[in-house]
């Protein structure tokens, strides 16, 4: 038996990266997953190779295409899970965007965009999956993705490192208010993960001046790693599968570091 067998999860910006990798290691602890994400034909390609790779727990999978910053879509991805799975036990509000800009150039669009998703996304994931774990009865848990970013501010990525300390205030808050549902809410914060995302924001800074050549930006980001080298996914996994887990139960309002000793707080 798994650690999480038997448990109905959702995890949202699952069609890559830690999302992805957050929704395979539940299911190899023996959960049923939804794989959600604003690209829905690549979160069901997810899906349906885990449903080949898995054989006989085919059906502890499913996939939905969600915008999280819509609760309409939000509650449309629970209702299908919970139609799939019979209930709705750990959510993991994972989905997020970054697109830097150097300070003094952020404008209110870029605002908007990383704070719809990271701060609005995470604050109606957390309500719709109380309100259905409320419902069903039976307590739940939610967990939450911020960043190194909500524990200092980084001047070419503002709004993200705002949108991150959101995601602490919101976990902190909503444990607060759902612990007389037995519904746990923490969070955990990864450093430098070795991503599609992180590709990106390579990209980004050396477009907007912020760095010169491929990988110099992970390269600086990563030099204080008391660990020596940045994260994979299967680096963040082990806490996460415990997050969800009874493991966990005496556990709320937290964020737990996984940045290989980057942020010492």
């Amino acid at each position: 038996m798994g650690r999480v067998s038997g448990r109905a999860c959702i995890v949202t910006g699952a069609a890559r990266g830690i999302g992805r990798a957050i929704g395979e290691a539940l299911l190899d602890e023996g959960a049923m997953v939804c794989f959600a994400d604003i690209n829905g034909a690549q979160a069901a390609d997810v899906a349906e190779h885990n449903r080949s790779r898995l054989n006989n727990r085919a059906d502890a999978v499913t996939s939905a295409a969600v915008d999280v910053s819509n609760r309409d879509a939000v509650r449309a991805m629970i209702a299908h899970t919970v139609e799939r799975f019979g209930r709705l036990d750990v959510k993991f509000n994972n989905a997020g965007v970054n697109k830097p800009m150097n300070f003094l150039d952020v404008t209110e669009e870029n605002w908007r965009f990383i704070m719809d998703v990271n701060g609005l996304g995470c604050l109606i994931g957390m309500q719709e999956a109380a309100r259905q774990m409320i419902a069903q009865g039976g307590g739940g848990k939610i967990v939450n993705t911020a960043s190194i970013a909500s524990r200092q501010g980084f001047d070419n990525v503002a709004p993200y490192c705002a949108s991150k300390w959101a995601v602490v205030s919101l976990t902190q808050s909503g444990a607060r208010d759902l612990a007389r549902h037995d519904i746990t809410v923490t969070g955990f914060a990864p450093g430098v993960v070795a991503t599609e995302m992180w590709d990106q924001v390579d990209q980004d800074l050396m477009e907007i001046g912020a760095a010169s050549r491929p990988g110099q930006a992970m390269e600086e980001f990563s030099a204080d790693i008391l660990k020596g080298r940045v994260a994979t996914p299967a680096d963040i996994t082990g806490t996460t599968t415990f997050l969800a887990s009874a493991d966990s139960d005496y556990m709320t309002g937290q964020i737990v570091m996984i940045d290989g000793g980057m942020t010492l707080v």
